[in-house]
């Protein structure tokens, strides 16, 4: 039985990167036409990718997703809206900070801004600049977290907080400095991580299934997209402190 389960899992794995391997196979014989580089170390790469994808979704569902579901109706139970509050800001700050692809970008933009001299070329200068890049976007998911679970208190519709926030980037981008704009747009994807949005998500569907009168269907989805959007606000305020 357990077997089997497992042969189940790594299949499915299989089948969601295939579409993958069928592009670049295509491109590389068919339009390249070049034999893949290192064959023998692709394909175990790729059967490491399948192992790790499988037990990646496998924790998700048996760790990450009844965590943040749980302590969202404990709290919610609780009915002390200060903690559930001061859980969502610390949840979003805390897995973002930490994120990998965030830490890398942000190591990237000090390093072009150097170059640029947009900045001091000392060492202290560039991990001044990363870290302030960091916490700006920790700061903002956090508070975009804290925004996303009062809307479903209160019941708020969402499309207002999401057309009035991208009306507000629009209008940043006007005056932000045009070194930071890219960068600021790219910070609201690089905060969608494999740990933030399972976690987030299940604090929304847990949240919208305690409360009396939200639907988890209508509810309890949209906080990756306040997490998607503070982040290009924030990072664009980063930029016309550090660059005017």
């Amino acid at each position: 039985m357990i077997i089997s389960i497992i042969l189940q899992k790594l299949k499915n794995a299989f089948a969601d990167l295939l579409p993958i391997v069928v592009v670049i196979a295509f491109f590389q014989i068919a339009v390249l036409r070049q034999p893949l580089p290192q064959i023998g170390e692709v394909l175990l790469g790729a059967l490491l990718v399948v192992m790790g994808l499988t037990l990646f979704i496998q924790g998700l569902e048996m760790g990450l997703f009844p965590i943040g579901e749980a302590m969202a109706q404990a709290l919610a139970r609780k009915g002390s809206l200060f903690w559930l509050l001061l859980f969502a800001f610390a949840l979003g700050f805390s897995t973002t900070v930490a994120e990998p692809a965030l830490i890398a970008v942000a190591a990237e933009a000090a390093e072009i801004a150097s170059a640029g001299e947009l900045i001091d070329s000392s060492l202290r200068s560039r991990q001044n600049y990363a870290f302030g890049l960091r916490m700006s976007v920790a700061f903002s998911v956090g508070l975009a977290i804290l925004i996303g679970v009062m809307r479903i208190i209160r019941g708020w519709p969402i499309h207002y907080f999401i057309i009035s926030g991208y009306v507000l980037v629009m209008l940043m981008t006007l005056i932000a400095p045009k070194e930071i704009i890219g960068i600021a747009y790219d910070a609201g994807g690089v905060t969608t991580s494999t740990i933030t949005v399972p976690l987030v998500a299940a604090l929304g569907v847990g949240l919208a299934s305690t409360i009396r009168g939200r639907s988890p269907l209508v509810d309890g989805f949209g906080l990756i997209a306040f997490a998607s959007l503070l982040p290009m606000i924030f990072v664009m305020g980063y930029g016309l402190i550090i660059f005017n």
